[in-house]
């Protein structure tokens, strides 16, 4: 997982069930900003739908297919700070977790991004 100021990364396994991302995310949203002091400015729109102004109104989702593919996404998520120019290496970043798979040793503490 990666918070970052504008947007967040996350992979979730979730019961084989149960694939309800809207009602996940709609209890994180909520919670969340319930908890955050306001200080965003909002549009008729969103007002009018008690919105805050922090959240998009949509989420992106995408089963995972194969351990390359996780791969590929847990790579993604750990270099999202440095691609977008928060920091230089990801291990600067302390919303991630990736200080927590360099200590599994699935990263190097010095890693860059993917190869």
């Amino acid at each position: 997982m990666v918070v970052l100021p504008d947007h967040l990364h996350c992979i979730w396994t979730l019961p084989i069930d149960d694939s309800n991302f809207s009602i996940r995310w709609a209890h994180i949203k909520g919670t969340f900003s319930r908890n955050v002091r306001r200080r965003e400015i909002v549009g008729n729109s969103r007002e009018a739908k008690r919105e805050r102004g922090i959240w998009q109104r949509r989420f992106w989702e995408h089963a995972i297919r194969d351990q390359r593919d996780f791969i590929r996404h847990v790579d993604y998520i750990h270099y999202n700070p440095v691609k977008h120019g928060w920091v230089k290496t990801p291990s600067e970043w302390p919303y991630s977790s990736f200080q927590r798979y360099v200590a599994r040793g699935v990263y190097p503490e010095d890693w860059y991004g993917p190869a």
